[in-house]
């Protein structure tokens, strides 16, 4: 099942298939699985279920590759509207917002109106949200995309650090460049979320063999968890959650001082049971109506979710 990743992901970037998915009655009811939905209405509904189960989140206006400032300027809005209504109900400390680069215009070309080019306009849209985020409580974590952006996300999450220095950063295990990364990571304040990797990389820049990117996986944790930091363990896998488990206790660290993290609508027993056993568990909660690209790559990364799909698509058929 892991040889269909590449065409799925590929397929991803089809404007005809998109077309077809999104026009599908079924595909609504199968993303609801994976995304709480298309307002801020939703998330917060879905963060205060959360948190009254005594799990923590993190929240992600959905969109990336943004083409047009106009685009960039209305995600910087929504996630300031948004963390505006989480403090007013009540629930904006301790949550935090997952931003994508090129969703606040990082892709952006110079123009007339980005005259300082996509990465300065998506720096200064994340500032606004780093103020706002931080000034209500919550936090914020850049997510890392596809190995073209790296360099850039790491030169504006070090300028964000500047202003608040436990801004927060996905790292992909499955680069190779990620070990070498993470050397300059694992001080005090850093916060990492670790993640396998979700994009369609070339082997001339990652693992692609699944045992590879575990072993990967595995090795950029010991760094992090002998760090100073705070490492955030994001893996629905069993065995990576257990040596992420050993690895802490080998490195004196308690259960509150690292955290795993999981997507929304996965592996909600597994949630449960970690923090009946005392550990923070945030999730990860997508919401708004650009779902597609989010929605494919969670097809492409794990067999069971792709059967979900097939089986409800078979069974309404």
């Amino acid at each position: 099942m892991f040889l269909l990743r590449t065409p799925i992901l590929a397929l991803s970037k089809s404007a005809a298939v998109k077309d077809l998915i999104t026009r599908l009655p079924i595909t609504r009811s199968v993303v609801d699985r994976f995304v709480a939905g298309e307002q801020t209405a939703d998330a917060l509904a879905a963060t205060a279920a959360l948190k009254a189960d005594g799990l923590a989140v993190t929240l992600d206006h959905l969109g990336e590759d943004t083409t047009a400032r106009q685009q960039a300027d209305a995600t910087v809005a929504a996630y300031l509207t948004l963390i505006d209504a989480l403090a007013r109900a009540g629930l904006a400390e301790g949550a935090e917002m997952s931003v994508k680069l090129s969703a606040v215009g990082a892709t952006l070309p110079v123009s007339q109106e980005v005259p300082d080019g996509g990465e300065a306009y998506a720096l200064a849209g994340a500032r606004r949200i780093v103020r706002a985020a931080y000034g209500a409580g919550a936090r914020v974590t850049l997510d890392m995309e596809d190995h073209t952006t790296v360099d850039a996300t790491l030169r504006t999450h070090k300028a964000l650090r500047s202003d608040q220095p436990d801004v927060g950063l996905a790292i992909q295990a499955m680069l190779h460049r990620t070990e070498a990364d993470l050397a300059g990571l694992t001080g005090s304040g850093s916060r990492i979320r670790l993640v396998k990797g979700a994009y369609n990389e070339p082997a001339s820049v990652a693992y692609t063999d699944p045992a590879e990117i575990d072993r990967a996986y595995i090795r950029a944790l010991k760094l992090l968890m002998n760090g100073d930091g705070y490492p955030m363990v994001a893996s629905h896998d069993p065995r990576i959650i257990a040596i992420a488990g050993r690895l802490a206790t080998g490195a004196s660290r308690g259960p509150r001082d690292y955290e795993h993290q999981m997507l929304y609508g996965i592996r909600a027993d597994e949630q449960r049971r970690l923090v009946a056993s005392g550990h923070t568990v945030r999730i990860y909660v997508p919401y708004g109506s650009d779902w597609y690209g989010y929605f494919t790559r969670r097809l492409a990364e794990k067999p069971a979710n792709l059967l979900f799909f097939l089986r409800a698509l078979t069974s309404r058929s």
